[in-house]
């Protein structure tokens, strides 16, 4: 399966690099950035806040510029609907077609080519 780059995979993505011990979360970069328009489901969205690791969605986000809508703490339970729209669009429309992403202990840059994140290593890696 391939992974694009929304937020939702890369909240899930770490390095793993020779010597790295945690590896999360990546640092994102991008040189190209597509929003496209994704239906809105809250109970959806609502059952995926407890998989996020909120600190680093709203970091993500923010390094792309679209995170200025997410508080620094995760919602307690569900929360409005105006913050799961919020995070529907950061999770879903917001996609890295174009940048890369570096391991936070290595400082190893991954490309990211046409959405999809290269991760492989070389040997010495």
């Amino acid at each position: 399966a391939v992974v694009s780059t929304q937020s939702t995979g890369h909240n899930m993505m770490k390095s793993h690099c020779k010597g790295v011990t945690n590896g999360f979360p990546l640092k994102l970069s991008s040189t190209k950035v597509d929003v496209k328009e994704v239906e809105f489901n809250a109970d959806f969205i609502t059952r995926m806040l407890d998989r996020l690791e909120w600190g680093a969605l709203v970091e993500a986000a923010r390094q792309l510029g679209v995170g200025d809508s997410l508080p620094e703490m995760a919602p307690e339970e569900g929360g409005d609907e105006e913050l799961l729209r919020s995070v529907h669009h950061v999770l879903l429309e917001v996609e890295v077609t174009e940048g890369e992403l570096e391991c936070p202990e290595t400082g190893r840059r991954f490309p990211i080519r046409n959405g999809i994140p290269d991760m492989r290593l070389n040997e010495e890696e």
